[in-house]
């Protein structure tokens, strides 16, 4: 379950951080949605309601995906570590196992 909990005194983090906070609560979240419209789609026997529950689910990715390209945009680290494993072909591990030599 996603949390908008933060861990420090809010007074004490700085806008960047902030503004990752909530990125990365929204990002938890919209994932969260996918998991249940999935869920949902799977248990239902309505053919017309499995379709709006996908075509939900389907959205939340757009948004999640939205979120994912600001946080990368925003966050040199994060957007080395996507250029390293994103779209490649090989196996993950082995991908991190080069990376680490």
């Amino acid at each position: 379950m996603s949390s908008e909990a933060l861990h420090v005194a809010r007074e004490k983090l700085s806008k960047k951080t902030l503004e990752m906070h909530y990125a990365i609560t929204s990002l938890m979240e919209e994932f969260e949605a996918v998991d249940w419209y999935r869920q949902r789609a799977d248990d239902t026997e309505d053919k017309e309601l499995k379709k709006i529950l996908l075509h939900n689910a389907r959205e939340e990715l757009e948004h999640a995906s939205m979120v994912l390209e600001w946080m990368r945009r925003n966050d040199p680290e994060l957007d080395s570590q996507l250029k390293e494993y994103l779209f490649t072909k090989e196996s993950i591990t082995e991908r991190e196992e080069e990376a680490d030599k």
